[in-house]
């Protein structure tokens, strides 16, 4: 049992660290008066799902998740 606490404790660090570093390499949510004007509506804010910043969301939505389900089972372990 303790070897399983080490091995998930040194996950649950890693994800905190990748976590940090993929919401800190996102762009900004707020595009200013472009976004007014329907910029955002061109072909990559549609494709955005393909582009590296959709690949950030994804990996931070996924990244996200495994912070949490690793906190409570650390949390019900300890």
């Amino acid at each position: 049992m303790q070897v399983l606490r080490i091995i998930l404790t040194i996950i649950f660090a890693i994800d905190c660290i990748a976590l940090t570093t993929v919401v800190l390499m996102q762009e900004g949510k707020q595009q200013g008066l472009g976004s007014i004007a329907g910029v955002a509506d061109t072909y990559w804010g549609r494709n955005k799902g393909r582009s590296m910043e959709g690949g950030l969301v994804k990996a931070t939505t996924i990244m996200a998740v495994l912070f949490f389900v690793l906190a409570l089972v650390l949390n019900i372990i300890y």
